[in-house]
């Protein structure tokens, strides 16, 4: 049976022993009834995997022995989602819990002119991100960042690859088509429920964005979200 598989953030290569925090602790006694020399397994979300081995149960400061550490490399090909804000926060969560579990790199809450909520509880969402990272037993956490207006993101834009899915009906090519595995760095921007404005598919033409179809049918923002992350990703 695998080893539970926390997140903890503070780990540092060399230590010997570490004080899980409450929750983490609460969960490890509490919920799954762990003891004195039961081992699990801790990331730091960079990359490193500790092994560890209980040798206090205390049901709110468990403390661990660090017995071995192995580092995974991050896959060479960064892929980073800007997608907007929209207005139903449990769809939102939805598509971080996927992008998540696919292999993003990162991803950028946008706020674009028909963004209708901006509002964002940045450690709910990566809280979402962490459990995400946990079930689908990997080590690397995608890189979540404050929301941006849309005018900043394209200016501060440097990427091998970049893209832009939108619904207006312009001459745009299929996305699967397109992704080039020998790149390193590659960007796609998803718009609110209202799809971009005019004004902001001339900005991004003007800073090479390529304009891309998802398919054949028109996706909820989330969806397209899934969908671009999974052709992004070779999944």
């Amino acid at each position: 049976m695998p080893l539970p598989f926390f997140y903890n953030e503070e780990i540092t290569t060399g230590l010997s022993q570490l004080v899980l925090n409450e929750e983490t602790s609460r969960h490890v006694v509490q919920v799954l009834r762990m003891q004195m020399g039961d081992q699990l397994k801790l990331t730091d979300g960079k990359g490193n995997v500790f092994i560890a081995a209980i040798v206090d149960d205390h049901k709110k400061k468990c403390i661990v022995a660090i017995q071995s550490k192995e580092f995974q490399q991050q896959p060479q090909r960064k892929i980073t989602i800007g997608i907007s804000l929209i207005k139903n926060t449990s769809r939102f969560e939805w598509f971080l819990e996927k992008a998540t579990e696919i292999g993003v790199t990162e991803i950028i809450p946008l706020i674009c002119e028909r963004t209708e909520k901006e509002h964002f509880r940045f450690d709910r969402m990566k809280s979402i991100l962490v459990s995400a990272m946990l079930q689908s037993q990997q080590c690397w956490l995608p890189v979540l960042q404050e929301p941006v207006t849309f005018d900043k993101l394209l200016g501060a834009s440097s990427y091998d690859q970049k893209f832009i899915a939108y619904c207006i009906d312009k001459q745009k090519r299929n996305l699967s088509d397109l992704t080039n595995e020998n790149l390193s760095t590659q960007i796609i921007l998803i718009g609110p429920e209202g799809d971009f404005t005019a004004n902001e598919i001339e900005m991004s033409a003007q800073h090479h964005f390529i304009p891309v179809a998802l398919g054949n049918t028109r996706l909820r923002t989330e969806t397209a979200g899934v969908v671009a992350a999974a052709f992004l990703c070779n999944i």
